[in-house]
């Protein structure tokens, strides 16, 4: 397992688990994992986080360090890792959002 600035994608694991039959990866996403796939299609037009990249990345680190994540959810503690490789974003800036994000979630 790894350790550092990546221990805040890797708190992120609540208690669910990698998915182990068929018909929990056979599902309709849910409206933030289509958030997801545009906001990574956007970070690759505008040559942020090219798309070919992140998929080798989220299949490499998928099966690594992400390997107890949910599939579905991956793109978006990858595209996370990544940032953080890259200086993008900081483990402080993104714990940050999450909060904020949180905050949100439990008002409504």
């Amino acid at each position: 397992m790894t350790s550092g600035p990546y221990e805040i994608l890797l708190h992120t694991l609540d208690g669910s688990r990698r998915e182990s039959t068929l018909p929990e990866l056979d599902r309709k996403p849910d409206p933030w994992e289509s958030s997801m796939q545009a906001t990574c299609e956007c970070l690759s037009w505008r040559g942020t986080l090219d798309n070919l990249e992140r998929r080798h990345t989220e299949d490499a680190l998928g099966e690594t360090i992400y390997h107890d994540f949910p599939v579905r959810t991956r793109s978006v503690v990858v595209t996370a890792h990544t940032l953080m490789d890259r200086g993008l974003i900081t483990p402080e800036q993104l714990g940050a959002r999450m909060g904020v994000v949180r905050a949100r979630f439990n008002r409504e």
